[in-house]
């Protein structure tokens, strides 16, 4: 009920985001997180939209990283992730950038650095992980497995001292300059 009246107060999610953005206030990007978490969600602030989304089943289970663009008229259908790719060894390296009049299936994943283009479907439950040129639609397909050898398979965040990650529970700072500018490069 609490967090309905603070939504009221200012102004809904989506004009909570818009003053987040504007005034980079910890207090406002601490409370429009707490309220999309309470709805089991999390749109970063910082996300690039165009235009309101279409959630025909509302905000829950919806991910959208920070870093991702999106544009207008876009139908998010519910678990869908839009999501970073933090894997410095990865060739999709960044965020997603997706189109206008896209039309996104439930359970669709988007990582990386691709672009989806103009008028894109993808369907229920899709990985995407390359571009999507305009006016395609694209379904799923099976797996393929590829085997590597000495995988990093570390989820690297900036914290307030840098880049790092988490190991045995604790945190570590990266101190691979490699490491630290192929992450800047990519995420930022």
């Amino acid at each position: 009920m609490l967090d309905l009246i603070l939504l009221k107060l200012f102004g809904g999610v989506w004009t909570l985001k818009k003053r987040c953005l504007k005034s980079n206030s910890r207090f406002l990007i601490k409370l429009y997180n707490i309220l999309l978490e309470n709805r089991g969600c999390f749109i970063g602030y910082t996300a690039k939209l165009d235009g309101s989304l279409i959630l025909p089943h509302g905000l829950n289970g919806i991910f959208i990283s920070g870093a991702s663009s999106i544009g207008k008229n876009c139908v998010i259908f519910h678990q869908v992730t839009i999501g970073s790719n933090t894997l410095v060894d990865s060739k999709g390296l960044g965020a997603p950038s997706i189109g206008n009049n896209c039309y996104i299936g439930a359970g669709a994943k988007i990582i990386g650095d691709v672009t989806v283009g103009n008028n894109v479907r993808v369907g229920a439950n899709c990985v995407v992980f390359q571009d999507i040129p305009d006016n395609s639609v694209v379904v799923a397909q099976p797996s393929k497995v590829i085997r590597k050898e000495n995988i990093n398979n570390r989820y690297y965040t900036k914290g307030t001292s840098g880049w790092g990650f988490l190991q045995d529970g604790q945190w570590v700072l990266e101190d691979d300059l490699e490491v630290i500018k192929t992450l800047t490069k990519g995420v930022i």
